[in-house]
Formats: C-alpha cells, structure tokens, sequence
C-alpha cells in the first residue's frame, strides 16, 4: 500500500485541529484543556525546528562557500539574491497598494463598529508591547542595522539565533577556508558537511511528528479567537490581504515556469509542506530548517546556494508581510486618516515598507511592529496610533499565518532562480530518514 505524502498528513493534522479547536471553543472548560494538554506538543515541535535552525544554517553556508571556489563567484550570488529579492518585494507592496485603493475596505465602516474595536483592542497588552518595540527600534540610530550585522561574540549570537550575525560569521569563516591551503581547510570543510548531513536527517525525523505538532498548533489558535462579530466585520480587509497574497504566489509560479522551466504544481506540491508549517506556526526562521530541507532535496537546489538564499531570505525577504504593510497602512486610514491618503504618502510608504521588511524579526506578528514605523514615516498621528493597531489586531494572527506562507514561497522562488542562473539547480534527490536505518537496527 502506497504511503501518505507527507503534506497531505500535515493537511488533515490542520484540518483536524481546526475542527478540535471549534469543539473545544463550546466546551465549558475546552479552552484550559486545549492550552494546558494540546498546545505544549506544538511549542516542543517549534522549539525543536529552532534547534536545528542555526547548526543548520552555518554548517551549509560554510561547507557551501567552501565548495565554490571562487570568491568572485560568492559576490554574483550575493548580488543577484539582493535584486531579486528587491524586486519581488517591491512587486509585493505595489500588489497589496492597488488592491486596497481599488476595493478600498476601509471606507464606509460604522462609527458603532470603530468604537466595539477601540474598546476591545485599544489597551490590550499585546498592542502596547508592539508600540514599544516599535520605539525602541526608531530610536536606533540609521546605520544600527548595519552594526547589528557584525557579532562581538558569536557564541552568544549562537545563542540568541541572531541570523544575520550568524550568516556573517558563515561567510567570514567560509572565505576565510578559501584562503589557506586545501589540505588545511579539508579537516574543517569535511566537519560541516558531515554536521549538514546529521542535522538535514534531524529534519526528516523531527517531520515524522510534523501532522501531530500542527494538530496542536492549530487548535491553540482557534480558541484564541473570542470574538467572531469582530471577525467578521474586518472580512473585507482580511480578504485583501488574502487576495494580495495569493496574487503574489501566483507571481512566484510564473517565475518558476518560465525562468526555471519548472511546473508550477510540481513546485508546489515539492514545497508545501514547508507551506504548510509557515502557515501553522506563523514563523520564517522555525520553517527554514524544513525549507532548507524541500529546497535541496525535493527542489533540487545545491547546498552551497540554498545555504545563502535561504536564511537571508528568513532574515531580509519579506514580501508578505511587506504586502500586507502596504494593505493595512491605507485600511487604517481609510477608516480614521483620511486625509492622509495623498499619492506622496503612498509613495512613502512603498519605500518604507521595503526597508522595515529588510529589518523585520521572522517571529509571529513581527510584521505589526514595522507597520507602526511605516505608519509614522507618513506623519501618521500618534495619538491614533493605538486605535489604527487596535483595528486589525483581532486578524492579524490568521493573517501573519497566511504571509507568512508567502515569505517562505518567495525564499524558495528566489533560491530556484539564482541557483538556475548559476547553473546548480539538478534533479531532486530526495532522502528519507530511514535510508540507512536497516543497517544499524
């Protein structure tokens, strides 16, 4: 009997847990139990793809920039990466502009309505905590990200998972082995090829719990949703969003068919089930061992170009959430700054966007806290501030899951475009975590 592909398992898990969590949501005490007994298994399974995550990435991109060669080559991968995801960002945020300008979701809501969100939203803790990390970043200085690049200890950048310190560090480290004699590099080069490979089949056995973790995950976040009269007022903002960013995946696909020569449901079904965990998990940097993973193995991407494209792109694409920035921005003042909505700001806000996507953390709602810098860029009113977050906040989880899914597709787009460009894209060959596992039972 043919096996169940792994991504239709992680399918019927998220269906599954959809149906739980609505179960639960009825059941007196259900909400305590799903929080208490069901969520924990989707917090080890996260905390174990984040385990993996930064071994991974300096073990591939140093064996990777090893392998190369050639310095020269290293630059014309570094640049290309930065164009395209440029590009594709820019496309992103001009594709989320047309759309809220067109349907304009905002104009017409209900004084009643605005008020029920200002009540509800307006004080929640978690709107403040995104006005304060919003501060503290605008008072950085403008070179600050910049200096955040260059690690004064790695260990401890190690440690916190501070992924562009950690693929400089790589790069530094990789050059570096370029540099002396082959024979002494050798030792160190084979070290990280081997710790690739033990850590790639960590991914396949931590995968094997992958559709149970997205039970769990999936079920944590519908009993969050307490308010679904809310919910549905905000249906046809969350539908731009939504229709942003299927219009972006679709861009992806014409990309893949017509500079990769690849078929766009055969790129899809390779690399859903890294999707599929975007989606749950609402988090680039837990996805990217699983990327990674599809990406070389299942897409047929080398090591040495998937080890740069992919972290910078957990780290520096975002066109999801890039796109949704843009949506958001003009909602909120469609509905309490209308004055605002002159042709200047708009064009202020695409170039906004753009930066804060590049500095924007890959965690859940990171993308919230760069809405607010985009917001003020514009000279957005302070005192509305609170109230603009307030009336997206009750979508924005369900919407973080769904941009996220477009980061993750985008990373994985641009990975197949430089590595064709470069002449390293192959044939898949894809393992499982039991290819050797007769000989040692």
């Amino acid at each position: 009997m043919k096996k169940l592909a792994l991504h239709w398992k992680i399918i019927i898990g998220m269906v599954l847990g959809i149906l739980f969590g609505f179960i639960m949501n009825s059941i007196i005490g259900g909400k305590g139990f799903v929080s208490d007994w069901i969520s924990p298994f989707g917090e080890i399974f996260i905390n174990l793809l984040k385990l993996i995550a930064v071994p991974l990435i300096l073990a591939s991109l140093i064996k990777g920039i090893s392998d190369l060669k050639d310095i020269s080559k290293i630059k014309t991968m570094g640049l290309r990466t930065i164009i395209i995801y440029v590009g594709t960002t820019l496309i992103a945020i001009i594709i989320g502009l047309t759309i809220v300008n067109t349907i304009q979701p905002g104009v017409g809501m209900s004084e009643a309505t605005i008020e029920k969100i200002k009540l509800k939203y307006e004080n929640d803790a978690g709107v403040k905590d995104k006005l304060v990390k919003a501060s503290a970043q605008q008072n950085t200085g403008p070179l600050q990200p910049l200096i955040d690049i260059f690690p004064t200890n790695i260990i401890k950048s190690l440690g916190e998972a501070k992924m562009l310190q950690i693929i400089f560090f790589a790069l530094f480290v990789g050059i570096s082995l370029l540099l002396i004699p082959e024979e002494k590099a050798t030792p160190l080069v084979k070290f990280f090829d081997s710790l690739n490979e033990v850590v790639m089949k960590m991914v396949d056995l931590i995968m094997l719990f992958a559709p149970y973790a997205v039970f769990a995950l999936m079920a944590n976040v519908i009993i969050a949703f307490d308010d679904t009269e809310i919910l549905l007022k905000l249906l046809q903002y969350a539908f731009c969003v939504v229709g942003g960013l299927v219009l972006m995946i679709g861009f992806y696909l014409i990309l893949v068919k017509v500079y990769a020569k690849k078929s766009p449901l055969w790129f899809l079904k390779q690399i859903s089930p890294a999707q599929l965990l975007a989606f749950s998990t609402s988090s680039s940097a837990a996805t990217l061992p699983v990327t990674m993973e599809r990406v070389e193995e299942h897409l047929g991407v080398d090591k040495e170009v998937s080890g740069f494209v992919l972290p910078v792109g957990a780290t520096v694409n975002m066109d999801g959430t890039s796109l949704y920035q843009g949506i958001a921005a003009v909602f909120i003042m469609q509905v309490i700054w209308p004055e605002g909505l002159t042709f200047t700001n708009q064009l202020v806000i695409i170039a906004t966007a753009l930066l804060a996507s590049i500095g924007s953390a890959a965690v859940p709602s990171a993308g919230m806290v760069m809405l607010v810098i985009v917001l003020e860029s514009i000279g957005f009113p302070p005192e509305l501030l609170p109230i603009g977050l307030a009336l997206i906040f009750a979508v924005d989880r369900p919407l973080d899951m769904c941009r996220t899914v477009v980061n993750v597709t985008g990373d994985a787009t641009v990975s197949m475009l430089v590595a064709k460009s470069l002449g390293k894209l192959h044939d898949p060959k894809p393992k499982n975590w039991d290819d050797n596992y007769e000989g040692v039972k």
